[in-house]
């Protein structure tokens, strides 16, 4: 099989968002850590810097969000082993994470509530687009800088009204593009695509048919799954009844394992093709096993874990969270550390900025170039969506387990 290849064009583009970034930096630079009282009310601790997480801990969205909860609690551990110096002071983190049960009306409310009541100075959440969407009103309104842990486009877009927001996972149109290069690789000649409801399908469907168009196949039916929970096998029939060489299933786990089961039962036999909202342990469970055997998914270059080879800061720090993540959890879920980047980009924001002032934050999230545990991030006063086309791989599922092809 000739696997595709990952652009270059990155680097590029990585040098030009630093020059971009560069006059941002010299406007922030002269206020320090005297203004941490501007940071928010009734800190619950002065000497904190205070990250709220609204995350999906039960409900359609757990899949995803209980790895964002080990993440951070391994990450808590690690940063307050000697904690993180802030101007003069070497603060401790504080952590406020509470479970919006996958609802939006509930992850805005519990926005409000750590904002306002316990004084964060930046929120971190939402696995599902819709939960995370919710959350940009109330981050907007009190200035607090936001990152998303959701993959839709929309959260960073338009960015005028998101000047406080920003988002981890890859871009729609770069996995779409790596999905499409994998496709073409395959010779398939026409696919289908099974794209889930709401924000994060959305994005789906307005990518993929441009994408599939640059590589010469042909996009010949695109279903839309029902609402998380329904029975599937409908909506796997009518991609079957079309007869594609291929299926893309864009979508999060759980609905990515249940589709690929419906549609195996369906009598589909041919590959399929997941983007990287797919990786997490449930994809692979007894259950959807013999389904997934043999499909492939885009995904940041995580997901395979560590090299021992790998000897820079970046490398250590990815090889410290998967051996600690290991020893609490068992194995490794690749869509763990996003949590934990957030994290430290914020620390890495607050150090830069010699204060925990939410504005400032903000100021220097947004010119931060850098390599993170799931893969690399470029923010900029332009791009608020970091993270790099040249982070993404190519796997397949071998045996039950994630396996890096390209």
């Amino acid at each position: 099989m000739a696997t595709p290849a990952i652009g270059s064009s990155a680097l590029t583009r990585r040098g030009l968002l630093v020059a971009s970034a560069s006059t941002l930096f010299v406007a922030a630079c002269g206020r320090g850590d005297e203004d941490d009282n501007q940071s928010g009310p009734s800190s619950k601790g002065p000497q904190d810097l205070a990250i709220g997480a609204s995350l999906e801990l039960t409900g359609a969205g757990a899949a995803l969000g209980v790895l964002q909860e080990r993440a951070l609690r391994i990450t808590l551990d690690t940063l307050n082993e000697e904690g993180v110096p802030v101007g003069n002071l070497r603060r401790k983190l504080r952590l406020v994470v509470q479970d919006n049960g996958s609802n939006p009306k509930t992850a805005a409310e519990q926005a409000t509530d750590m904002v306002n009541r316990e004084g964060v100075h930046a929120l971190v959440g939402g696995t599902l687009a819709e939960t995370s969407l919710s959350m940009i009103a109330v981050a907007q309104e009190a200035q607090v800088p936001f990152i998303s842990l959701a993959a839709a486009d929309e959260i960073v877009v338009p960015l005028p009204q998101r000047t406080f927001v920003y988002k981890l996972t890859p871009d729609a149109t770069d996995v779409a593009r790596q999905l499409a290069r994998l496709i073409s690789s395959q010779r398939l000649k026409k696919v289908a695509l099974l794209a889930a409801p709401g924000l994060h399908g959305n994005s789906g469907v307005r990518v993929m048919p441009g994408a599939l168009d640059t590589v010469d196949v042909n996009l010949n039916k695109t279903v839309r799954l029902p609402a998380t929970g329904a029975d599937f096998s409908s909506a796997a029939e009518r991609i079957v009844s079309s007869k594609p060489d291929g299926v893309t299933v864009w979508a999060t786990a759980p609905s990515s394992g249940a589709a690929a089961r419906a549609l195996r039962n369906a009598g589909f036999e041919g590959p399929i093709f997941f983007d990287a909202g797919a990786v997490a342990e449930e994809t692979l469970s007894a259950e959807n096993a013999k389904a997934v055997e043999g499909s492939f998914v885009v995904h940041p270059m995580a997901l395979s874990g560590s090299s021992l080879t790998n000897t820079t800061s970046a490398g250590l720090a990815r090889r410290d969270f998967v051996f600690r993540y290991i020893q609490e959890h068992g194995s490794f879920s690749g869509f763990a550390p996003y949590a934990s980047d957030a994290v430290h980009l914020i620390t890495a924001a607050a150090r830069l900025a010699n204060s925990v002032d939410r504005g400032r934050l903000r100021v220097y999230l947004a010119r931060q170039v850098t390599e993170g545990i799931a893969g690399s991030y470029a923010f900029a006063p332009i791009r608020h969506g970091g993270m790099e086309p040249d982070s993404l791989g190519v796997f397949t599922v071998s045996r039950g387990e994630w396996t890096r092809i390209s």
